[in-house]
């Protein structure tokens, strides 16, 4: 496979084929971007570049539009989702933390236990 391709962030599809990929509109895309809703990579000469997860992102704005919300209302669905996925992160990392915290004294490499 070629490693760009395992990249799903790196810009591959130009706004027709976003479009085709996403069954949408190429102006739509437009609008979408315009909106706030999605930020294309652009080539070297200002040409929008679409990756597979703005695709995704296409996607999921297509199905929050078939379900009636309005552009405002999937920007904030879409602001809460990435504040969901920091905060989740954050509390693996405050749990992974914690756990180290609490291993016993033996447990943790290089370290001795005292006698008492």
């Amino acid at each position: 496979m070629n490693p760009g391709w395992a990249d799903l962030d790196r810009g591959l599809f130009s706004i027709s084929v976003a479009a085709e990929l996403a069954g949408l509109h190429p102006q739509t895309l437009r609008i979408y971007e315009r909106e706030g809703l999605l930020d294309p990579a652009r080539s070297a000469g200002g040409t929008r570049r679409y990756s597979r997860r703005d695709i995704d992102r296409l996607q999921e704005i297509s199905t929050l539009t078939a379900d009636g919300l309005n552009l405002a209302g999937i920007r904030r669905v879409l602001e809460l989702q990435a504040e969901t996925r920091r905060l989740q992160a954050e509390v693996a990392a405050l749990r992974q933390q914690a756990d180290r915290n609490r291993r016993p004294a033996r447990d943790v490499p290089g370290s001795e236990r005292q006698a008492r």
